[in-house]
């Protein structure tokens, strides 16, 4: 059945695993985020038996869906209060900046008959998730006022949001911050996490604060890329997950549309180049599952040019002898694409 994304397991445990070697020679060890493939249970046994400890998403539906997988879970989003019982329910640490949720989650642990575990988060610039850096010792004292709260850490996300990249300053900042809570609370914490994908270029570099023990990795894992600079990670597979798409038309037809341009379905006004007659092919995906600009085919004569919500058009003009209606064509897919792919119940899932 087509579309189909498929999941090449082996090469994902691969990726897992040569990660969590290569973090581990630095003292650090890994969570794998698991959003991208929405919790997907098979996925998610595959980086277990990989040898991760650690499962990590943004939804608690997902972490839901693997709870007999044989993982520590967290959630990486920050909790909805209304969601309190739940998080503590199917996670054993979730990430929390806020006073009054920590003291929603605490009163579930109690109920519950459990401790919640949490990393308190610091903005460091980047301006998502986090307390600041003046506010962190206030926070931390009403913290530890909730029986039902331990602190396990500290962390950071940097690059999501404002694209701040990891650096020996600010995550040496949140070392100090962490070195500072200790000391005024008489506290041992467990972890100092120093961000994503984004932070494992300092590795190489030599630059990584060495007290940083904890990071959190999606697109290095999925992909075989860090995401500071996009680069792939030397050792690992790029082609873990392949798009297959069939082709429902194939014609000759002209690159311009014929008539007054107005607004396309999602109220944009296209503008188009003109090529001349070409060779295109419609495939049965469209915008409704996937950003068409992060498609990349495996065959590099085919270029993808738009898309409506339901139809790929593609220009084959290089390759239109080689294919056929009901053909298929693959492709690798950029992070971004994989969310959507996931996410789309229209795309049939198959893991190999």
């Amino acid at each position: 059945m087509y579309p189909a994304l498929v999941t090449d397991l082996n090469k994902l445990k691969h990726n897992a695993q040569f990660l969590k070697a290569k973090c581990l020679e630095h003292g650090i060890e890994i969570m794998a985020v698991t959003k991208v493939y929405c919790g997907e249970p098979t996925i998610a046994q595959a980086m277990a038996d990989a040898g991760i400890t650690k499962l990590a998403d943004s939804r608690v539906a997902n972490l839901e869906r693997m709870a007999a997988v044989k993982a520590e879970k967290i959630l990486l989003r920050l909790p909805m209060i209304s969601e309190a019982a739940q998080v503590v329910k199917y996670a054993d640490l979730s990430l929390n900046s806020e006073i009054e949720t920590l003291k929603a989650l605490s009163e579930a642990a109690l109920a519950q008959g459990k401790k919640h575990r949490v990393l308190l988060m610091v903005d460091l610039g980047d301006l998502r998730e986090g307390v600041l850096p003046e506010n962190l010792m206030g926070l931390v004292e009403e913290v530890l006022k909730l029986s039902g709260i331990e602190i396990a850490g500290l962390g950071v996300n940097l690059t999501c949001y404002g694209g701040v990249m990891p650096d020996a300053v600010n995550l040496g900042q949140l070392v100090d911050l962490a070195r500072s809570v200790e000391a005024k609370f008489n506290l041992k914490l467990e972890w100092i996490s120093g961000g994503n994908s984004s932070s494992l270029y300092l590795l190489d570099k030599g630059e990584m604060p060495k007290e940083i023990n904890l990071l959190r990795l999606g697109e290095a894992v999925v992909l075989g890329r860090e995401t500071a600079f996009g680069d792939v990670i030397e050792g690992t597979y790029t082609d873990v997950f392949t798009l297959e798409a069939e082709i429902i038309e194939l014609k000759e037809k002209d690159s311009l549309p014929k008539g007054t341009i107005g607004m396309d379905a999602f109220g944009n006004h296209p503008t188009f180049e003109d090529k001349g007659r070409m060779h295109r092919a419609i495939l049965a995906i469209g915008k409704q599952d996937v950003n068409p600009s992060a498609l990349i085919p495996h065959d590099e004569r085919l270029e993808v040019i738009g898309a409506s919500s339901d139809h790929l058009i593609m220009d084959f003009t290089l390759a239109a002898a080689d294919y056929k209606v009901g053909d298929v064509v693959k492709f690798n897919v950029e992070y971004g694409a994989l969310l959507n792919l996931w996410t789309s119940h229209y795309i049939h899932k198959r893991m190999v």
